[in-house]
């Protein structure tokens, strides 16, 4: 008598067929992406190239024609930042002002290494910037969690620092509204979620993954209230196709770049003048904000409206507006 084959399960099916897919991807990243694609300069002025003790060599945009206080811009982290995130800022004020704009360890033309990435290292990269590139006590504008490390180097330095700018700046959300990174760092889970997210096997062919045009322009549409900049999403994705590009990121993903106590410990310590610009934002919160600058008379907070945290790409001249009245505010007290 003859048997009856068994049917293979749905579920068994679509485990197989995930498997193959997962199996077919990690081919198609490590035989035929090309990482070596070439990458232009994010801004279209001087770049230099410097050395830091610990930070290696690091890359900086620079335009030193204008006359007035430096001002030095510091990118957020992401699976592609560079910056060009940083750029609108940059070509408005360039000319008027020696203008900085750093690229941290990790990412656009700064060294892109396989080593630990942490917040000390990108910390001591915009000290080493001040130090060896700015002449004297800078406006300082930073975004997102780049605010954090501009925050913690000017509490160690507060005398290379005139002001600090942050714009849609991590550390204010509440403990229940963290997004899963930020919820890693607080729960102390980062280690195993690097070492599960940068596993040798599929680390590359997951960030190739996070780093594919589709993925891109769907995060960057959780930052703009209307269409991406098309500049930046083609951006993105060119300095997400580089030698070594995956190293930092996966080290942010893994939440390993987020300071718990960046608001009590730092935040709440700093005692030169600081600007928040802010408005709605899909990867952080802002309501902490009010409480503190409402109790610390250096802090200030001008929201600009409607943004999704990018307001310098889509309202330039209301961003630009409430950074030269932060800073006319600042002269006023200075007098």
């Amino acid at each position: 008598m003859a048997t009856r084959r068994r049917r293979p399960s749905l579920l068994g099916v679509m485990a197989r067929t995930t498997m193959a897919l997962i199996g077919g991807w990690i081919f198609y990243s490590a035989m035929l992406i090309n990482r070596k694609q070439a990458l232009p300069p994010a801004i279209d002025t001087e770049r230099e190239r410097f050395v830091g003790p610990n930070t290696r060599f690091l890359n900086v945009y620079v335009n030193r024609s204008g006359s007035l206080r430096p001002l030095v811009l510091i990118h957020s982290l992401n699976a592609a930042a560079s910056a060009y995130e940083m750029r609108p800022i940059f070509e408005h004020y360039q000319g008027t002002r020696p203008i900085f704009a750093l690229e941290l360890p990790g990412f656009g033309f700064s060294e892109r290494a396989d080593r630990v990435y942490t917040i000390e290292l990108m910390t001591e990269a915009i000290l080493d910037l001040l130090t060896q590139k700015v002449d004297q006590p800078a406006d300082v504008i930073a975004l997102s969690l780049g605010s954090e490390f501009a925050a913690r180097a000017a509490l160690m330095r507060p005398d290379l620092f005139h002001s600090l700018a942050l714009i849609s700046p991590s550390g204010f959300n509440p403990p229940k509204r963290l997004i899963n990174s930020q919820r890693a760092s607080r729960e102390g889970t980062t280690d195993r979620a690097y070492n599960i997210l940068s596993f040798p096997l599929w680390g590359q062919a997951l960030y190739d993954f996070l780093t594919t045009p589709q993925i891109l322009r769907y995060y960057l549409n959780q930052s703009f209230e209307g269409e991406p900049d098309p500049g930046l999403l083609a951006y993105n994705h060119l300095t997400a196709r580089q030698p070594g590009a995956r190293y930092a990121p996966l080290y942010f993903v893994s939440g390993k770049l987020f300071s718990p106590d960046i608001r009590d410990e730092v935040y709440e310590n700093l005692e030169i003048p600081v600007l928040v610009i802010y408005d709605r934002d899909n990867f952080v919160r802002f309501d902490s904000l009010p409480d503190i600058v409402e109790r610390k008379p250096n802090w200030y907070s001008t929201r600009v409206s409607p943004t999704m945290g990018l307001p310098h790409f889509e309202k330039l001249p209301e961003t630009a507006q409430a950074l030269d009245a932060f800073w006319t505010e600042i002269a006023q007290h200075e007098r």
